[in-house]
């Protein structure tokens, strides 16, 4: 398999975080960071409370190069009487590209199943955008060995099979349960172990390219300090970052840990 065939990306997920004046200053903060440090080595995605969304992209408009913007979730309805609901249609016409459908806090409290995700992402292509489809174990499943039967399920019931048909965007991240905002970091031996997991059966599924093309992202309290030997792994492009991204600083040195 060749990595050179994949994009490295840093994507930063600000989850329920940062009024709108607070977004602006964090993205003026981190812009000329990441384009005289980075330029363009790594594509960085940042992923605000949807509030956010439409004027923060109308403010930094003419920075497209240094940026791209994602969206927390969507509805899996393309439209209707759903009351508080946001379609990928919408996200997408206000500029959004990437959206993450079953991060582990939407799994964890508000009960998503692998079908709803499976729902959203026919939503998200339907629109034109992106999926970063989120997997990964709670730490019963892992002491209990049950992370491949665990991931393979997601993957099996998340991903609709239109997305191999049509050769579509996809990004994948690879997030445990037990180390997201609890301190604890997957080892770089585990992260690597499950991302070529999951690369596996992207080559079973789908097809060599596919495999050899489709970024699969790492998170679960990625720092600037553990960044870099986490990139560095096999089969690992990138990361997924959450509270890390809220500082400018600190998520500019994950990005740069993530050039080649």
């Amino acid at each position: 398999m060749n990595p050179e065939m994949r994009t490295r990306i840093v994507a930063g997920n600000w989850k329920m975080n940062t009024t709108p004046e607070e977004g602006k200053k964090l993205v003026s903060e981190m812009i000329p960071m990441i384009d005289d440090e980075i330029r363009g080595a790594v594509h960085a995605i940042l992923i605000p409370p949807i509030l956010h969304l439409s004027g923060l992209m109308s403010l930094f408009s003419n920075r497209k190069q240094s940026l791209s913007w994602g969206a927390q979730d969507c509805s899996a309805h393309s439209k209707g009487a759903y009351t508080g609901e946001i379609s990928a249609e919408m996200l997408l016409s206000v500029g959004v590209s990437y959206i993450l459908v079953g991060h582990s806090e939407r799994r964890a409290y508000h009960n998503e199943t692998n079908t709803l995700c499976r729902d959203k992402i026919l939503r998200i292509i339907e629109a034109g955008g992106c999926p970063i489809y989120c997997v990964g174990e709670t730490l019963q499943e892992r002491e209990e060995d049950r992370v491949t039967p665990v991931i393979e399920q997601q993957l099996n019931e998340g991903l609709p099979e239109l997305l191999w048909e049509k050769s579509l965007p996809l990004i994948i991240a690879y997030e445990p349960v037990w180390a997201i905002g609890t301190g604890k970091t997957a080892s770089p031996h585990q992260a690597s172990e499950v991302h070529g997991l999951i690369r596996h059966w992207l080559k079973t599924h789908a097809s060599d390219q596919i495999a050899d093309s489709t970024s699969i992202l790492y998170g679960g309290s990625v720092k600037a300090e553990n960044a870099a030997e986490l990139f560095n792994m096999p089969d690992v492009d990138g990361g997924l970052i959450g509270g890390a991204s809220l500082q400018s600083r600190s998520f500019v040195e994950i990005v740069k840990a993530c050039v080649r």
